[in-house]
Parts: structure tokens; C-alpha cells; sequence
């Protein structure tokens, strides 16, 4: 009897750890496929690769981005969207070279939204124009337009020295399905302005956007809500779409 007993905790010390990293096994799995589901269906994280958005956005902010928007909650006006790239608006990246360790790492990471794996195919802007609404730019005042209100745009970031709100001027009117978007940064920005010998002219369709940005998450100075600014739209009537 008194042989048994050590032998016997020792055996109960193994199941112990077996059932230790079982159970460890299991959470590290659950932990991973409910990250690949909130990633899929509901928060994604992106990183700003460009000044395009300044002062809003500066470049290595991390944003997070709803993906309920547009496929079950309404785009509007104002909304700073992510989308991707509908076709010419980015250079080809350059093919990066990653060893499989790297490769496995960054795969990993992007189950849980904190690769920018995916930031080079991928855009930010701020939507002005809905499908359906008469954009132009600029009248006297340098204002733009959208269905004949003009916008008081307190996010714009201009040249010293200019008073209009878009170094060029447009007058478009948004198709069907699809989006006028901008960046703030308006004398820097690479946007539907830029894009019209495209495909979609300029246009962003409403299929390729990602989510709706509502929050700048690290750098932790940085924390903020991002505004689609309300009362910017709060007098332009609905478009003809």
C-alpha cells in the first residue's frame, strides 16, 4: 500500500495537466473563431497610411471601423467610410518579401483586426455625396455644394492662403448605388475629384465599402469619436436618387 500512493498522485498529477492544456486548447480556439467573427460581421482595425484625412486622421493613427455599415445600418452624409480600392484609384504595392514565420504571425494577428495586412488595397474618405445628389464646388464663398445647400465644413484642412474648399471645380451628380467621397485634407487627397478617368468616374460603389470609421483607438492621445458632423448636412434636401 504504501508503494501505490506515490504512484498514484502521479498519475492524478498527469491527468491534471492533460486536462490543463485541453482546457487551454480549447479557450486559445474559441478565443481565435470569435475574433475571426467579430473582424467578419462586426469591428474591423485599420491603420491611415496617407495625410489625405488631416487634420481628422494623421498617418499611423489606428482607427476602428463598424462593417454593420451599409449592409445593415444607413450611410449618410458626413461619414468617414472605409472602402476598397474600386478600381485604379491606388498604385499595385510592391510585392513584399515574408518568410513563413512572418507569414504565420501576421495571419494570426489579422484574426484579431491588429494586422494591416489588407491597408494597402483599402481607402479612406469622407462621404459628401449620396446616390442620387448634385455635388459641385465652388461658389463665391469657396463652398461646395449638395443639392443647392452650401456646406460650412469645419473638418476641411486648406492651403495658407486659399479660401475655397477644393482646389478644382466639379459638378457631378452621383449615380445609383454608388458614392462622392473626399478626403479632409482636400488639398492633398487622391479622391473621387482625382479618379473620374476610372471606371466608376470617380465614384465610389456602395458594395466596395467596408464600414463606417467611428473611432481612433491608439495612439491612446489620440482616443476619439469621429463625427459625421450633422449640422454640415442638416439642410441639404434629398437627392433625385
Amino acid at each position: 500500500m504504501t508503494h501505490e500512493r506515490p504512484r498514484r498522485r502521479a498519475k492524478h498529477r498527469g491527468r491534471g495537466a492533460g486536462a490543463f492544456l485541453r482546457d487551454l486548447a480549447v479557450i486559445v480556439v474559441v478565443a481565435i473563431l470569435a475574433s475571426f467573427l467579430i473582424k467578419t460581421f462586426l469591428i474591423r482595425s485599420f491603420f491611415i497610411p496617407s495625410q489625405s484625412m488631416e487634420d481628422t486622421l494623421l498617418v499611423n493613427d489606428r482607427i476602428l471601423v463598424n462593417e454593420l455599415v451599409p449592409h445593415l445600418m444607413p450611410l449618410e452624409r458626413g461619414d468617414v467610410v472605409v472602402f476598397k480600392d474600386p478600381g485604379g484609384w491606388l498604385d499595385a504595392p510592391a510585392p513584399v518579401a515574408q518568410n513563413p514565420v512572418a507569414g504565420a504571425a501576421d495571419w494570426v494577428l489579422s484574426l484579431f483586426g491588429l494586422s494591416s495586412q489588407d491597408a494597402n488595397d483599402h481607402l479612406i474618405k469622407r462621404v459628401i455625396g449620396l446616390p442620387g445628389d448634385h455635388v459641385t464646388c465652388c461658389n463665391a464663398l469657396g463652398q461646395m455644394s449638395v443639392n443647392g445647400s452650401p456646406l460650412d465644413e469645419p473638418y476641411v484642412l486648406k492651403q495658407p492662403g486659399t479660401t475655397a474648399v477644393s482646389g478644382t471645380s466639379f459638378d457631378v451628380t452621383v449615380p445609383k448605388d454608388s458614392l462622392w467621397v473626399m478626403g479632409d485634407n482636400r488639398y492633398d487627397s487622391k479622391d473621387s475629384r482625382y479618379n473620374t478617368d476610372t471606371a466608376t468616374h470617380g465614384f465610389v460603389p456602395i458594395k466596395d465599402v467596408v464600414g463606417r470609421a467611428f473611432v481612433i483607438s491608439w495612439p491612446v492621445t489620440r482616443w476619439t469619436y469621429l463625427s459625421n458632423y450633422p449640422d454640415t448636412f442638416a439642410g441639404v434636401a434629398k437627392g433625385s436618387g
